[in-house]
């Protein structure tokens, strides 16, 4: 069996946009047949080039290679042009080849990859979604009070229990930034425990809350911000400093009375293991379409175990992604929650002749051979991407207060 053709698709997301204003997926075929899907998730160049990156690594590395030799491909990939380290936009490249590598195996052999990395250990996934606003089109810090006024997220917070939700995430600590790390303003402060105190008390002990920021502070701007948050309970903190100094994101954690979370911007079992020996977080966020792919992400799931660290894979692109997110979950015991783009409906079941089945705040992990998810082409080319912007920008130039 050998790889013969591949196919890109850069799939614009339309309004309300939940996940982001594209998704680039990939397809192999194998000269007798058979099509896995993959999902790259790089942001830190615009769609065409990321393309040229996978037609590249496609023809130097995997064009006639064997499926099954992934951990051979991965080295010599991994390795090109003589890095041997950790390069996010190469690893989310190669995450998105693995991935439909793997598609490819399970479907050869007729059964789900989970199966094939030690078997299902849980039956159903509980999943958590971000605070989405309810207006058509809002997706934007100034669109919504959703993601301003505590009231608001708390009433959209109460609808998504209402469906069976029992963890929501919001992040109100305002705009990241390419300055960052920085203190928190005053304003910022308070609203973020206003957001807290609000959430709670609305949702009792129904509902974990997840407080997410994105890097924004230093060590004693996230501390400052913890103990404004802390009294209640959130299950995590996430990534309350930027992640190339686990370290210092290690003084966060040994200061703190939350779970520190942190992952989505991380790269292979070599950047995570300086997580897990900084004790820099108890709480992986592996996003599969960006860590180096679902045996890459197994890898760190089992050194997480070992430091009784758990897992809880992160999302924001599309349902393939989300689909190999479910793969690894189901087969790790240390599995903890996963992210949904809310119920994997809308755009995101369109883009599947299959959806993602969830039920009352669980992912119930597929059956079907390979990924369990097939790409449904017509959709995803009737609605092409042409623009040049990166997937998420952030803001240029410093945050002053009050922001």
């Amino acid at each position: 069996m050998k790889i013969a053709e591949l196919k890109t698709f850069v799939v614009g997301n339309p309004p309300p946009a939940f996940g982001g204003r594209y998704f680039l997926f990939l397809k192999l075929k194998t000269a007798c047949g058979i099509e896995g899907v993959g999902e790259v998730y790089a942001a830190s160049f615009a769609p065409k080039a990321i393309v040229a990156m996978i037609e590249d690594v496609f023809e130097r590395h995997v064009l006639g290679a064997d499926p099954f030799r992934i951990e051979a491909l991965w080295r010599n990939v991994y390795g090109r042009g003589y890095t041997l380290r950790p390069d996010v936009s190469l690893m989310g490249v190669l995450s998105g080849i693995e991935m439909a590598l793997w598609d490819i195996i399970g479907k050869a052999v007729g059964r789900p990859v989970y199966d094939l990395l030690g078997g299902k250990v849980h039956e159903r996934l509980r999943s958590y979604t971000y605070l989405y606003p309810d207006e058509p089109g809002s997706h934007a810090y100034s669109d919504s009070p959703v993601y301003s006024v505590p009231d608001a997220a708390a009433e959209r917070a109460l609808k998504y229990v209402a469906q069976g939700f029992t963890a929501v995430k919001f992040d109100p600590a305002g705009p990241y930034s390419t300055f960052d790390p920085r203190q928190p303003s005053l304003e910022r402060l308070a609203l973020s425990e206003a957001f807290c105190k609000t959430l709670r008390e609305a949702l009792g002990t129904k509902c974990d809350l997840l407080f997410g920021t994105h890097g924004q502070f230093t060590v004693s701007g996230a501390l400052r911000l913890a103990r404004r948050i802390e009294p209640y309970e959130p299950l995590w903190f996430e990534e309350p400093t930027p992640p190339e100094a686990p370290e210092e994101m290690a003084r966060v954690a040994a200061q703190c009375r939350m779970p520190i979370a942190t992952g989505e911007r991380l790269t292979t079992k070599y950047e995570f293991a300086r997580v897990l020996e900084t004790g820099a977080a108890s709480i992986l966020q592996m996003n599969l379409g960006r860590v180096g792919g679902i045996l890459e992400a197994k890898k760190i799931a089992a050194m997480a175990e070992a430091h009784y660290a758990q897992i809880a894979p992160h999302l924001y692109c599309g349902p393939v992604v989300g689909a190999a997110n479910i793969q690894l979950a189901a087969c790790s015991p240390n599995f903890l929650i996963l992210e949904s783009i809310e119920r994997w409906d809308g755009f995101q079941a369109r883009l599947l002749k299959k959806p993602i089945r969830w039920e009352e705040g669980y992912v119930i992990p597929p059956e079907e051979p390979g990924l369990g998810v097939e790409l449904d082409e017509a959709v995803a080319a009737a609605h092409p991407w042409d623009g040049t912007a990166l997937h998420l920008v952030p803001r240029f130039g410093p945050v002053e207060p009050p922001d």
